[in-house]
């Protein structure tokens, strides 16, 4: 996996240009309401969704790409950029609030429950948390080989897994969940063309 997105940084760099998602920006707005003054971005890539907090929350972001983290440091100088894996604890202190934006998908459920666990141990109590992650809605939902339920590799070498709305609450079981929902992303990328996903995203405080 990580062989797989250091070789599309090193060689399609901003692979999905600098326009941040619009999750990014309803994040935002409740970690703002909810008084928050540091956030986490694990697989921060680039830096196209740590913009969006890092001009108003101290912002740090996780990503395991050295070339990501290098167009990272030139593009948001402003936030926080920390090499390592998403799966490991990286903060000593803990944060007001995480945002995960479509990297819990591209995990198998033991990874999965890594990232969320992970990111709990990192944001301080009734702190919030905000994933987004592929919906079971999406065209590419069964197909490929079937590689557990509910996920399946779509593309040679290239696994995801499609979430229900009951799916993504069961992940966050133990948590306070404030909000669910799903939403349409319009990504450009320099080697795929255009291509609209259907998502969904969850809003959790933690307990």
């Amino acid at each position: 996996m990580s062989n797989y997105w250091e070789e599309r940084f090193a060689q399609e760099g901003m692979i999905w240009g600098t326009e941040p998602s619009s999750s990014a920006y309803a994040a935002f707005e409740h970690f703002k309401n909810a008084g928050a003054a540091a956030v986490l971005v694990p697989g921060a890539g680039y830096g196209r969704q740590t913009k969006v907090f890092s001009g108003s929350f101290a912002t740090y972001g996780i990503e395991i790409s050295p070339a990501a983290l290098k167009l990272a440091a030139e593009w948001d100088p402003d936030a926080v950029f920390i090499a390592g894996s998403a799966l490991e604890t990286q903060l000593k202190t803990p944060v007001d609030a995480v945002y995960c934006y479509d990297v819990l998908h591209l995990f198998l459920d033991a990874e999965r429950r890594r990232l969320i666990e992970v990111c709990l141990g990192q944001v301080r109590s009734g702190g919030l948390l905000y994933f987004t992650g592929f919906s079971d809605q999406d065209p590419m939902n069964g197909q490929g080989p079937l590689r557990e339920q509910g996920t399946y590799e779509y593309k040679a070498g290239k696994y995801a897994h499609f979430f229900s709305d009951r799916d993504l609450r069961a992940h966050f079981a133990g948590t306070d969940i404030l909000e669910t929902g799903s939403f349409t992303e319009l990504f450009h990328s320099v080697q795929d063309g255009s291509h609209s996903y259907s998502l969904r995203y969850i809003l959790a405080r933690k307990k």
